[in-house]
């Protein structure tokens, strides 16, 4: 199943860049990094400032999520609009980070609610059996 904007949730999140959007904690709305490791009830996203990276913790409950995929599926989602949900309510928001820029114009935002990937990753990407998630 190719990575769309749809298919999203039902995806491996591991490498994906990542920004929080919204979150009960506010001292995490707008990090932006890699998903490194994705847990049953967590994010761990690597950010990346100057030389230095660290991986941050986030809680998928309470938290709003904005990937960016590259894949060729962006090509048809970028034209039937995926604007960045951040970059409406932060000042400067037209800014991207390093690793979107590298993306180049092939680049569609996806915003997930964290709750929809409440579950063991392995579950939730499964394509056969009587998954939830299909």
């Amino acid at each position: 199943m190719a990575l769309t904007p749809e298919t999203l949730p039902r995806h491996e999140l591991n490498g994906l860049p990542v920004r929080i959007v919204e979150s009960d904690d506010s001292s995490r709305v707008g990090l932006e990094g890699r998903v490194v490791i994705e847990t049953t009830k967590t994010l761990s996203i690597e950010i990346r400032e100057s030389d230095e990276s660290r991986v941050v913790m986030v809680p998928k409950s309470g938290s709003t999520f904005e990937f960016a995929i590259t894949d060729e599926a962006a090509d048809s989602a970028k034209g039937s609009g995926t604007a960045s949900k951040l970059a409406d309510t932060q000042p400067g928001g037209s800014e991207r980070s390093e690793a979107t820029e590298r993306a180049g114009e092939d680049v569609a935002y996806v915003t997930v609610d964290g709750s929809r990937l409440l579950s063991r990753p392995a579950r939730r990407t499964e394509t056969s059996g009587d998954s939830p998630w299909q």
